[in-house]
């Protein structure tokens, strides 16, 4: 079973410095990066660049809900134009989404061994939007993260 050494420096160092680069090549208000705990279905965030407080450290998630409880649980991308509207659930449900005031998300799964076990996420506080080629720079530094927490794993 996959298991990031969470208390590594230098997996956080690593961690951070990739939110903190891929919000300046996308120029977005804030990247978050979010994983599966080792024992249990539970998801929490545990890197981001651009945070306007800590709430994000303490936002635990079950499976399936909120932003990264259903990328993970789907294995695919999630966009969320004009939170909280046209959202599936209650606003209450995306709380990485209130804490931050974040209005667009755009998240990926980070797939270990092709199975989702963490969230990469990418957000403004305002009506913006990536374009396509945002969204592949942001698959780009998700296959990086993965690349990285493959090789930590050896």
């Amino acid at each position: 079973m996959y298991s990031m050494d969470m208390d590594n420096l230098y997996n956080q160092t690593y961690m951070k410095q990739a939110c903190e680069q891929l919000q300046e090549t996308i120029e977005c208000d804030f990247v978050g990066l979010a994983f599966q705990e080792s024992k249990g279905p539970n998801i929490g965030w545990k890197f981001a660049s651009g945070n306007s407080n800590d709430k994000y450290e303490r936002i635990t998630l079950r499976y399936g809900k909120g932003i990264a409880g259903r990328v993970l649980s789907t294995g695919r991308p999630m966009e969320i134009k004009y939170f909280p509207q046209n959202i599936l659930g209650k606003a209450l449900e995306y709380p990485i989404l209130l804490a931050e005031k974040l209005i667009y998300a755009y998240a990926l799964p980070i797939l270990i061994n092709g199975i989702p076990k963490g969230v990469l996420l990418v957000g403004f506080r305002s009506e913006t939007c990536i374009s396509d080629d945002e969204k592949k720079l942001v698959e780009k530094a998700a296959n990086d993260l993965i690349k990285f927490l493959t090789m930590e794993k050896l």
